[in-house]
């Protein structure tokens, strides 16, 4: 008895020592990735380095128009993306919870009843049958009744966290949750940046609607005219359907334009989150100053400043620890249960203090013809993990473009609107001496068409001008990562 018990823990040693050798080469296969990106940023973004910045400026302070202010205020409350953004921390903050939750222990109370045979041959039925259950024998035939079981207590379990598995689930939840953070603040940025677009292309539409009927006025004057030499004999019909024709074209363009404003004002009530409603504004954009020229800042700053950079390098955290997490489940887990309460077989005696009862089960288990799946998972986690590390050096590319855009944006609307100013008072000199010639028969009707058409495009384009120079500089401060504080 003696030598076959010896023998039969030398073949359990073997047997473990065999399985603990196939899983650590199985694991030596598949050693800790931490992935990291290498993209390294210029030291600025221009010629001269730029220790300011626009990015720590609220809104408030680099839009300075009340009215534009109160409706993205508006929007910050009642934006469906915002909402819905809200929403996405709660969950991340959820998930962080529930992964913290795993590292303790799971106590449930338990109130358990059952009944239970048991067979003759087995060591419940044997143990029962030859000390305290003989009261449950069926004098007949000599074999146990049913047996009922009740248990009030408490019941536990808790995995061990010996290599780190919870931990780096914890880990990754709190990147995430972190993550979506920074997900809201580029949700508030964009949107910030896209009323002020639609708002500044709001007051653009307002100042060409100024000067089309203008210009409907100028040429419904000029018309009359030339009917008038019509019926003295100076000018022929030609020439008076030419003046009408130019009056219905920019007659036309003033309802292209109503619609335009009736879209961007729809656009702007659908970005504030309610229906239809009348968009405060001023409509003097010709009048407002344009913006001075802003300071990008460095690109490290970068860094710190845009969201979804931010967002993008937590999402990478949060991966790496991910990988370490799928990692550990290819070592053996160490599960503890204990448990502790009453148990008896009849109601009467539950609560009777010789039915108190406790008791600790351990128990350790590892993957063995699972591992298959385990490494598929662990790859899907490495290869998922390749890709937050692509995503963050793209949101960081294109963080910089975007910048590089907006500077040189600025710079060159500038200098075309200067050189637009100088052409529209030139046309608008034009349209002058143009108008005298004909009067006195030295210029036919056409070039005084063409001095009016051009000078009425000119100003147009000069609007839009300003306009490109605004959302240049919104531009600029989204892309350094403005507009969420």
């Amino acid at each position: 008895m003696n030598t076959m018990r010896t023998y039969k823990i030398s073949l359990s040693a073997v047997f473990l020592l065999i399985y603990l050798t196939t899983l650590t080469t199985g694991c030596s296969n598949y050693k800790a990735v931490t992935l990291s990106s290498n993209l390294r940023l210029p030291d600025t973004f221009k010629a001269v380095k730029d220790t300011g910045g626009v990015a720590h400026l609220p809104i408030a302070a680099f839009l300075t128009d009340s009215f534009l202010v109160r409706l993205i205020d508006t929007a910050i409350k009642a934006n469906p993306d915002i909402l819905s953004a809200l929403q996405r921390i709660e969950v991340a903050n959820a998930n962080l919870k529930y992964r913290g939750g795993a590292l303790l222990p799971a106590v449930n109370l338990n109130a358990n009843a059952g009944l239970e045979k048991f067979g003759d041959y087995t060591m419940n039925g044997v143990g029962n049958y030859d000390t305290n259950l003989s009261s449950n024998i069926d004098k007949n035939k000599h074999i146990p009744s049913p047996t009922p079981d009740y248990f009030l207590g408490l019941k536990s379990s808790w995995e061990v966290d010996l290599w780190g598995k919870l931990r780096n689930q914890k880990k990754a939840a709190y990147n995430r949750f972190l993550a979506s953070q920074n997900g809201y603040k580029m949700v508030v940025t964009s949107l910030a940046a896209q009323i002020a677009t639609a708002y500044y292309q709001l007051e653009a539409l307002d100042y060409e609607l100024k000067l089309i009927r203008k210009n409907i006025l100028l040429q419904n004057h000029a018309l009359e005219i030339v009917k008038i030499q019509k019926l003295g004999g100076r000018a022929t019909e030609l020439a008076v359907q030419q003046f009408l024709a130019q009056l219905k074209r920019t007659q036309s363009m003033e309802f292209e334009t109503k619609q335009q404003i009736t879209e961007t004002e729809n656009l702007l009530n659908f970005l504030t989150g309610r229906f239809g409603q009348p968009i405060p504004r001023d409509t003097s954009i010709s009048k407002v100053a344009l913006p001075y020229a802003v300071n990008a800042g460095v690109p490290s700053k970068l860094l710190l400043n845009r969201p979804d950079i931010k967002e993008a390098e937590l999402e990478l955290k949060a991966m790496n620890a991910d990988i370490k997490a799928a990692r550990a489940a290819f070592f053996p887990s160490l599960t503890l249960t204990p448990y502790v309460g009453f148990n008896a077989f009849a109601s009467s005696l539950l609560f009777n203090p010789a039915s108190f009862t406790y008791g600790l089960i351990g128990g350790i288990t590892a993957p063995l013809f699972n591992r298959k799946q385990i490494k598929a998972d662990y790859q899907r986690t490495v290869a998922e993990g390749r890709q937050a590390v692509y995503n963050y050096q793209k949101t960081i590319l294109s963080g910089f473009m975007e910048v590089m855009n907006s500077l040189k944006g600025i710079e060159n609307y500038r200098n075309y609107f200067n050189l637009k100013q100088q052409e529209v008072q030139a046309l608008s000199n034009a349209v002058s001496v143009s108008n005298d010639l004909y009067l006195v028969g030295r210029a036919n009707y056409l070039e005084v068409i063409t001095a009016q058409r051009n000078v009425l495009d000119a100003e147009l384009e000069l609007a839009n001008t300003r306009r490109n120079i605004f959302i240049a500089s919104v531009n600029l401060y989204r892309s350094v990562g403005g507009g969420w504080k």
